[in-house]
């Protein structure tokens, strides 16, 4: 992934990484993962381990101490983690009137500037001219949505999970924290094109995987047959109109808050690795691989698991007719299935297509303009503010209950 997706860490977390098994250190504001190179240094493992957490600036240019040549440098480049805000910093940070250009690292190209004036830009980095990385996602923009992830050097430098091994396993046998875990899912990667990573690695993978026709195919005929029935047993065709248009809004508001309030429920999300296990399979791994073709729609087997309580929920609150529950629950599916197909185009129908004739690209589909603000609304979701937008059929119940995304205005 590319240097500015990279996270800021507090001074207090890098300082507790200088043991063998988690040893970092610093030069300025750059932080290195050295964890792997402890036991193979020349001058010995407890001399890194000495400096485990701190700042290794003056050690390394210190010839009568050991003389370190570029190799060396190159070797801590491609273990770069993240940034910390040295003192210098954070007090440029305070003096100045537009600190957002400052931190988080890396620096806008006028916060580049701001450092060196007041003296305080050794060892930043400050090649980013390019817009400020998103804090949370890392991402600069929704076309990093399209690039595909280095794993080797991602896992080297997150040490999250390795996406060319199993990742259940991973998630579940990882000790991670609740909130390094969250600050990881929620950091896209990209895999291989027109490839899933593994999630079980063994017979049960099939499981995980569904192409986006399984979802019309399989429950559109069983939807058809109970609306059938219920207008058969309604008395009028207006009755079983409202009643079906009912179920098909109500779905709206089960999309909103099964998104909102069991997907992400990241905040009461207990600190423990079933919890952390649990959320990874049922929202986690679509943050962390979102162009995964084959788990972007819900497979057939945990639809049946999450649809029956709301079976039985509609024929609970409209008990005095199965007719009546059963058009409104036939109404809701349909809502479920254009929901999930509708979320399968989001990320994989192009805003147009175009093609080569004579010479001249031509455009003969795009795709209408409702549909692409639809379109880039829940990207918006995946690479800038996964704790908001939580519709995705609609803004509707964003705008009721306050999570609407701020989209950038066009110029």
């Amino acid at each position: 992934m590319p240097s500015q997706t990279l996270p800021n860490f507090p001074q207090s977390e890098v300082a507790k990484n200088n043991k063998s098994d988690s040893c970092w250190v610093t030069i300025g504001s750059n932080v290195y993962n050295v964890t792997s190179f402890v036991g193979q240094h020349p001058g010995g493992e407890d001399l890194i381990l000495d400096y485990g957490g701190k700042d290794v600036a003056t050690i390394m240019r210190d010839a009568s101490s050991h003389s370190h040549s570029e190799h060396a440098y190159g070797h801590l480049e491609e273990n770069l983690i993240g940034f910390v805000a040295t003192d210098a910093v954070l007090e440029a940070a305070v003096e100045s009137d537009r600190p957002r250009d400052i931190l988080p690292l890396p620096p806008t190209q006028t916060g580049a500037q701001e450092l060196r004036a007041n003296g305080a830009a050794e060892h930043v980095p400050t090649e980013q001219a390019q817009p400020q990385a998103d804090e949370t996602t890392g991402m600069t923009s929704v076309d990093d949505l399209y690039r595909e992830t280095d794993i080797d050097r991602d896992y080297r430098r997150y040490r999250f999970l390795n996406l060319d091994k199993p990742l259940l396993m991973q998630v579940w046998n990882g000790g991670f924290t609740k909130d390094f875990y969250l600050r990881e899912v929620h950091r896209p990667r990209i895999y291989k094109p027109d490839q899933s990573p593994l999630l079980f690695g063994n017979g049960l993978e099939f499981l995980s995987k569904t192409v986006w026709w399984v979802v019309p195919l399989a429950w559109l005929p069983p939807v058809a047959w109970g609306s059938w029935l219920a207008y058969l047993g309604l008395p009028t065709v207006y009755q079983f109109a409202a009643y079906w248009f009912t179920g098909l809004g109500l779905w709206t508001l089960v999309e909103y808050g099964m998104h909102r309030g069991l997907f992400h429920v990241d905040k009461y999300l207990p600190d423990n690795r079933v919890a952390i296990t649990g959320h990874f399979l049922l929202h986690g791994i679509h943050h962390y691989v979102p162009m995964d073709k084959l788990r972007l729609v819900m497979p057939p087997a945990l639809f049946l698991v999450l649809a029956t309580p709301f079976y039985k929920l509609a024929h609970t609150v409209f008990y005095w007719d199965w007719y009546v529950a059963t058009a409104v629950f036939c109404g809701g599916i349909f809502g479920y299935i254009g929901y999930d197909c509708t979320h399968y185009f989001l990320h994989h129908k192009k805003y147009e297509i175009t093609a080569c004739f004579k010479y001249y690209w031509l455009t003969y589909y795009r795709l209408p303009s409702w549909y692409q603000q639809l379109k880039s609304y829940h990207m918006e979701h995946h690479w800038k503010d996964f704790q908001n937008g939580f519709g995705v059929t609609s803004r509707f119940w964003d705008r009721v209950f306050g999570t609407e995304l701020v989209m950038p205005s066009k110029r």
